[in-house]
This record gives structure tokens, C-alpha cells and sequence, in this order.
């Protein structure tokens, strides 16, 4: 590469006819290249490029020459499956990255380097936080204690804040009869996301895809005046589709999830005020983990997709006000609605200042049709409900794995899965360590005791690799006293203070949620 690059070749855009590409790389056995020239149509043109002797089957563009490449780098080789099927050979995949400046792969370089330290695999192992095992199946989570524990803390914190908003909880089974996914047109549009039918009764079952379908029978289970409008259910429902083998990912790529779901059933004229809501709810809950956000407005698609113009225009100006009402940036993302829906797309950015799709906002035009879900108006009549899909954290496997390299599994007090360590000096401290810890748990802090037989040292520095908010250090001095050594995470020792005094600062932290 650094050869080609000194010889400073000219890259020259060309073209060839089909047969005449096919006959070209058929000589020297390029079968990959075969494959993609046979889905072109017969007669078509198709782009090369030429650069000294190598001559590629390319669309372009490029750079003009090849002594622009001057800071690049190979980062490193893995397998990939030839058309990301297991079922085909595995070939060898280069990566490599290149930037204008030497500086800026430098800086690039950094970044990465700093991910990897990050990676909530990698952390994940070192933390004792969760696995996936080919026993159970590929993109299938196992929530080991510790992260079980956060798991915990952010559903009681999503339910405390839903509840205020004024959302009611509901719950929907894992599987359902097929009828259901034939109504709502998962089987027609989703079935290749979807897993094989199991056979119940002679009756076909499906693992749920998606957790709309039930909320809407649980609507539809009766009749329902404007003047209940608007309902808002939610649930964290875990769902369940087939992703290749391929695209898998720790805990942000999995074939089983669960989403923080909820559905929101109201009149036009509610439509905008319920999108403001749902806005200020994203924003509490993302404000409180530390992210910045960006909003993109996605539009109708060209081609494929339901509902009249008119109900395209309502739902996507609603959606634009109420982001313009609030004073959020955004982008527009024309084209990028689904088929049955105007949507509003968020992604966060984490510490590394890389950004991440999370929240949606979405309205359907398409479902309360399909359904036939209505609410009685003041006229008497009936009217069609307008339907509203959303998620915050987007599911909790994907956000709790960023928010693990967000944090480096360094997680603020109140999210921690153990915010205390209470570690005695010696064996004559262990009465009072014990005594320490009943009262922390008393006082709702999750901490546990050190009495292992070893160093101080040892046990200090075991807390910090765990990454433990404080350790609290007791010996027959601290006894006679009343007194904990607090040290923190990140600042080291604190020095005493009284059990009471370090009470009331963690308390502050966790009622605060500090970052």
C-alpha cells in the first residue's frame, strides 16, 4: 500500500458492458466479482476503476490520486461469512481506516483504543457482568447478578417516572397464536424476523416480535369513550426475532430483547400534546444518564408505504411541532419513515462521542386499521384511534450495553450494583464491619463485607478493579468511634467521618442521581 501510495497512480473511472466484465474476471477467477455482475441486468453498464496494473469492479467515486492517501492505517483481519450466511465459505476481512491528516488518525486512533478498553464484552467479562453461551443460543442474554442489579435500578427508575407521567403498566405473553400476526401483518411484512411456528392444540404459535399487537387487544378488549383518551400503556416486554449469525453483538445485537415499550391511544386533536410528553419523558431519562442527544425526522418513504397523503402531512407535522415547540434540533430524514409511519429517531451520544439509536417516536396509520381500533366521539360515532409507539431506552440489552462503555463499567452510585464495600483492618474489626454493612442495608445502600484473609492492599485495590463507588475502612478505632475511612472511586481517601455523615453524602448521590 505505502508503494502504491509513493507512486502517486491517477485513479481512472471507466466502464464496460456487462458480457464484457463477465469475460474480463471470468479469466482470472474472480468468482465474488461473477456474482455481483450476474444480479446486473443484461446490457448494463458497470463503473471501473484503474489505478497502475490493478483494475477494480467499482461504482466510485474516488480520489483523484493515490499519494492522497497519506495517513492510513490496517487496524486488524477476521472472518466473515461470504454474504453474511453461515451456510457459505468464510473469507478473510481486511480492516483498515484513513483519515486527511496524521493527526487526525492519531486522534482516531485513540478513540478506538479507548472503546476497546470499554467494550462492554470486555467489561463485561472483567466485571462479572453477563455471558452468552452457544448452549443457550447465539444473542441470547445471561443478566449475571451484578448487572442483574442495575437491570433492576433502571426498571424501578422507568417505572417511577412512566407512573408520574401517567402511563398504566400492562403485560402481554411471550407467544400468541398466529391469527394475531396474520391481523397485524407481521407474518406478511416481518416473517423473516420472526421464528418458526410452534404447534399448540393444532393451532400455530409465534414468539412475539413486537409487543403492540397484545396492547391493542387489551384495548380493544372494550369500548372506550373520548373522554378516556388518551390511554397510555406500557410494559417492558421482551420480544423475540431472528437475527443472522453475522451482525450479532454482545448485548446490542441480540435475537432475544427486552423493550421499554409503550402505546399510546388518543384523539387527533391530543396527537402533538402526547408527542410533547413523550419528548419530556426522553429527555428527563436521558439527561439523567449523562447523554446529549440528536433528533431526525424521519419522512415518508417514496415508494412502499400505506395512508393517505393527508395522513402522512397530520402525522409528520405533529411530530414537527412538537420537536419545534420544544426547541430540539433536528435533521430531516426524508424517506426514512417505515411504511406505516412518520417517526422521530434519537440518537445519543456517549462519552466517546459516538452516537447511538436508541428512542423512537413513532405514529401508525397503519395498525388501528387493521385492528379496527376505535374510541366513541361526542357525536355518538365512532372515530379511529391515533396510535402512538414509542420506546426510551429502546431495549434493555442495547442500552445497558452502552451504557456500559458510556461508563466503562464505571457506574454512578445510585445505578451501582454494589455502591458499598465495608472492609475490616483485622480480625478484631470484624464485629463492627458486620455491625457497618446491617446498617447501610438498613439505610437501603446495597454494600456487602471484605472478611477474606487478605492484605489491606489487596482488598483495596480487589474494590477498585471492581469498580466499587466506595470502600469504607473499619478497624477497633473506627469501633470505638462510631467512624468509617471512606474512600472514593476516582478520589481516593476521604479520611473518617461518622457512619451518619456518610449516610447522608451517598444518600445525596443516589436521591440526586449523581453522574
Amino acid at each position: 500500500m505505502r508503494e502504491v501510495v509513493a507512486a502517486d497512480q491517477p485513479f481512472e473511472a471507466g466502464e464496460m458492458t456487462r458480457d464484457e466484465a463477465r469475460s474480463h474476471w471470468e479469466k482470472l477467477g474472480e468468482k465474488y466479482k461473477l456474482h455481483f455482475l450476474s444480479q446486473i441486468p443484461e446490457g448494463a453498464k458497470v463503473g471501473t476503476y484503474r489505478n497502475g496494473p490493478f483494475l477494480d469492479l467499482c461504482r466510485g467515486p474516488h480520489l483523484a490520486r493515490t499519494g492522497e492517501l497519506n495517513a492510513f492505517k490496517l487496524t486488524h483481519v477476521a472472518g466473515a461469512y461470504w454474504l453474511g450466511s453461515e451456510r457459505n465459505e468464510m473469507l478473510q476481512r481486511i480492516y483498515g481506516t484513513a483519515f486527511a491528516t496524521q493527526g487526525e488518525l492519531d486522534e482516531h486512533l485513540k478513540r478506538v483504543e479507548e472503546a476497546l478498553k470499554r467494550d462492554h464484552r470486555r467489561v463485561g467479562r472483567e466485571l462479572d457482568l453477563f455471558s452468552i453461551h452457544e448452549e443457550v443460543g447465539p444473542g441470547l442474554v445471561l443478566w449475571h447478578p451484578r448487572l442483574g442489579m442495575v437491570r433492576h435500578v433502571l426498571e424501578g427508575y422507568w417505572k417511577e417516572e412512566h407512573y408520574k407521567a401517567g402511563y398504566q403498566f400492562v403485560y402481554t405473553p411471550h407467544i400468541a397464536s398466529e391469527k394475531l400476526f396474520q391481523i397485524s401483518g407481521h407474518l406478511e411484512n416481518y416473517a423473516d424476523i420472526m421464528y418458526s411456528p410452534m404447534q399448540i392444540d393444532e393451532q400455530a404459535y409465534r414468539a412475539k416480535p413486537m409487543n403492540c399487537p397484545g396492547h391493542i387487544m387489551i384495548y380493544n378488549s372494550r369500548k372506550h369513550s373520548y373522554r378516556e383518551l388518551p390511554l397510555r400503556y406500557a410494559e417492558l416486554g421482551t420480544v423475540y426475532r431472528y437475527e443472522r449469525s453475522g451482525v450479532l453483538h454482545g448485548m446490542e445485537r441480540v435475537r432475544g430483547f427486552t423493550q421499554d415499550d409503550s402505546h399510546i391511544f388518543c384523539t387527533p386533536d391530543q396527537l402533538q400534546s402526547e408527542v410533547l410528553g413523550v419528548l419530556d419523558l426522553m429527555d428527563r431519562l436521558l439527561k439523567t444518564f449523562g447523554y446529549d442527544y440528536k433528533c431526525f425526522l424521519a419522512t415518508r418513504p417514496k415508494d412502499k408505504y400505506i395512508g393517505s397523503d393527508e395522513e402522512w402531512e397530520f402525522a409528520t407535522a405533529a411530530l414537527r411541532a412538537a420537536l419545534e415547540v420544544r426547541g430540539l434540533p433536528y435533521e430531516v430524514d426524508e424517506g426514512g419513515g417505515a411504511f406505516y409511519a412518520p417517526k422521530i429517531d434519537v440518537k445519543l451520544r456517549d462519552a466517546l462521542g459516538r452516537e447511538w439509536q436508541c428512542p423512537t417516536i413513532q405514529v401508525d396509520l397503519n395498525l388501528p386499521k387493521r385492528f379496527g381500533v376505535y374510541y366513541t366521539g361526542p357525536d355518538g360515532q365512532d372515530h379511529e384511534v391515533i396510535m402512538l409507539h414509542r420506546a426510551l431506552y429502546g431495549s434493555l440489552e442495547r442500552f445497558v450495553g452502552i451504557f456500559i462503555e458510556h461508563t466503562g463499567g464505571e457506574f454512578p452510585v445510585w445505578v451501582a450494583p454494589l455502591q458499598a464495600l465495608v472492609i475490616p483492618v483485622n480480625a478484631k474489626a470484624y464485629d463492627y464491619a458486620n455491625a457497618t454493612v446491617r446498617a447501610l442495608q438498613d439505610a437501603d445502600v446495597r454494600a456487602d463485607v471484605d472478611v477474606r484473609d487478605e492484605k489491606l492492599g489487596a482488598k483495596i485495590r480487589d474494590a477498585e478493579l471492581l469498580k466499587i463507588p466506595y470502600m469504607l475502612v473499619v478497624g477497633p478505632r473506627d469501633a470505638e468511634a462510631g467512624t468509617v475511612s471512606v474512600r472514593r472511586k476516582g478520589e481516593g481517601d476521604l479520611g473518617a467521618m461518622p457512619l451518619a455523615s456518610f449516610l447522608e453524602r451517598i444518600a445525596r448521590e443516589v436521591r440526586d442521581k449523581v453522574r
